[in-house]
């Protein structure tokens, strides 16, 4: 009877953080219309990244936006990246190039040539995404920069991922349905956290207040995710998920490269605030705590009062994740929720003892 007791527990701890992400769930968007035209630059750091090059700055090009540059970086490239910026650069004023040469105190670090990027940057509000990535619309940059006013200095967006065929795919974009949901989901709260390097947008006046990225200069990830919970207040953040405001690059098609990108990116929680590493366990663990003692109850007399903590608790989580995946574009995820979430806490779970005294390694 113990067991049932401690199970229901972790359900409600399950339940609790569902209601949290109600928040943003079922918050109702609005697409906001404003005269002012704020000018942006828009940040593209870039390694290797030729041919994605060659294929999205037609499409940041593009954008429905009257006032914008192109901040292109190339940091150390190999191969033929900084050829195509200069190609597209000959016919495009607003295309500025920042060509990053490799030194001993920064070697391989995306920080450093971020902030050279930024530093040459000539407008105070600056919109980011990778290389790989493309917007879903040509309303991408408009749609972001509608967000910014004196108090909102920073965006938070929505970096989803191709579908393609596939459980791995399907795991991707589940995770990163999950990792979404958390973070527009604490800050719609007043609790920011976190956001993604894919689609983030912050001002100038932010970096410089906070000293950029040099408290974590040396940690090779986390210029997005470290920036934002050093810089996010309940205040300065707004969100942006109108879907032409997305941004999608294509998932990793092998599980060990995902994997590696996924350590790379858990790295960094550690160095997170002591209140949102505390969330973030407590909700990490009360997920593996669930499966495991649902296993371990329906093997008791109480088996009936066990299944019924199931149900209840998993439709928690098919109403609220659902209705998130919905408004994400990831409803057909939907369905098989509860699938996907058992076997990522599992791979969370060998990912973070994995990096238990593991050194992180450099970007890319």
């Amino acid at each position: 009877m113990v067991l049932l007791y401690v199970f229901g527990a972790i359900a409600l701890i399950n339940c609790a953080y569902y209601l949290l992400f109600s928040n943003f769930a079922f918050l109702k968007t609005s697409e906001k219309t404003t005269s002012e035209k704020y000018p942006l630059s828009l940040i593209i750091c870039a390694k290797n990244e030729a041919e994605n090059l060659q294929k999205h700055i037609p499409l940041w090009q593009k954008q429905q936006y009257p006032n914008f540059e192109i901040i292109l970086i190339n940091d150390a490239s190999i191969d033929e990246t900084l050829e195509v910026m200069e190609s597209f650069a000959e016919n495009d004023s607003r295309i500025q190039i920042v060509n990053v040469k490799n030194n001993e105190a920064f070697w391989a670090n995306k920080k450093y040539a971020l902030t050279l990027g930024i530093k040459r940057a000539k407008n105070t509000r600056l919109v980011f995404t990778d290389a790989d990535c493309y917007p879903a619309s040509e309303d991408w940059l408009a749609t972001m920069a509608s967000n910014f006013s004196d108090e909102k200095q920073l965006i938070l967006g929505y970096g989803a991922y191709e579908k393609l065929p596939g459980f791995l795919n399907k795991i991707i974009r589940f995770e990163t349905l999950m990792t979404a949901v958390q973070y527009f989901s604490y800050a719609q709260a007043g609790n920011p956290y976190m956001g993604v390097g894919r689609n983030l947008a912050y001002t100038s006046n932010l970096y410089y207040e906070n000293n950029g990225y040099m408290s974590h200069i040396k940690i090779p990830s986390g210029d997005d995710d470290l920036f934002v919970n050093e810089a996010a207040t309940s205040k300065n953040v707004a969100l942006c998920v109108e879907p032409k405001a997305f941004t999608y690059s294509l998932p990793k098609k092998k599980r060990k490269k995902w994997l590696l990108q996924k350590k790379r990116h858990y790295s960094t929680a550690k160095l997170y605030k002591p209140k949102h590493r505390f969330l973030l366990a407590t909700y990490y663990a009360t997920n593996l705590l669930f499966w495991l003692l649902a296993i371990a109850t329906l093997f008791t007399d109480f088996w009936y009062f066990a299944l019924a903590i199931i149900f209840i608790r998993l439709v928690f989580q098919y109403i609220i994740v659902g209705s998130a995946a919905k408004k994400l574009k990831e409803q057909d995820l939907a369905p098989f929720i509860p699938f996907y979430e058992l076997f990522l806490v599992f791979t969370q779970l060998s990912i973070f003892i994995s990096n238990s005294g593991e050194k992180n390694s450099r970007w890319k």
